[in-house]
């Protein structure tokens, strides 16, 4: 057995309980009303939630991870760079599974019609992408970096800069959807939703960290982020 895994002699067990946020978190105030007040009921597999992975209307295009390359013009803000890994518990890359982002522009607006918050719509910017990972489970985006933004939480209440992603296994009923932040944010102390993960530890573990290594000079930063599905490193998830 690797030695990593055992301790004094014994298995080193993986921690029981979840890292990912309560459906119910009152400091997050949307939560009060769309938490289940009743136990959950588990609903039978249907043959559209076993079949998958779910890849939309068409295929992965050629530019879907390009978010600065989807209009005819570059999008305004600061360009970035945004790669890492999918693994299992036991560190092995996640193959060929359907990567998905969305995200606010540098201003702090997402391109939605229930967004009404006063910055500007960038006409350049669609805020979405996708891409599958490779045979290492390497994925690879290229978009702005996203502002902050108010949303009435709490009074003065801004969101830290972030980034939506989700993961599709081998089915839609397999998806998993996690929030990425970038390092040193000034609004981590008050923003519910990231500390809806209780514990520091698995907070950190949805900070991307720079990379100066795949940073392209004069062009763009980089951010690192890799994602792990299972075990006592699993990313926390919204749902689960």
């Amino acid at each position: 057995m690797p030695p990593e895994l055992t301790k004094n002699g014994l298995v080193v067990p993986y921690r029981r309980e979840s890292a990912d946020p309560p459906y119910l978190w009152p400091d997050y105030v949307a939560t009060r009303t769309r938490a289940p007040k009743r136990p959950l009921i588990t609903l039978p597999h249907t043959l559209s939630e076993v079949t998958g992975p779910v890849y939309g209307h068409e295929r992965v295009g050629e530019l879907d991870h390009d978010l600065t390359q989807q209009h005819e013009g570059e999008p305004l803000g600061e360009r970035i760079i945004l790669h890492g890994r999918v693994l299992d518990g036991d560190d092995r890359p996640v193959r060929n599974t359907l990567m998905e982002l969305w995200q606010a522009n540098a201003a702090g607006r997402y391109r939605h019609e229930v967004d009404v918050h006063p910055a500007p719509i960038d006409p350049n910017f669609e805020g979405a992408g996708r891409c599958v990972t490779d045979d290492e489970g390497r994925y690879r985006f290229i978009t702005v970096k996203p502002g902050a933004y108010p949303w009435k939480n709490h009074p003065n209440a801004w969101r830290a800069a972030h980034i939506h992603l989700s993961l599709f296994g081998p089915a839609f009923a397999t998806r998993l959807v996690t929030q990425m932040y970038f390092p040193g944010d000034p609004l981590f102390y008050q923003d519910p939703i990231f500390n809806s993960v209780r514990e520091g530890r698995d907070r950190e573990r949805m900070i991307s960290r720079f990379d100066l290594t795949e940073t392209v000079p004069e062009w763009a930063l980089a951010y690192h982020f890799d994602i792990v599905l299972r075990g006592r490193e699993t990313t926390p998830v919204e749902d689960s």
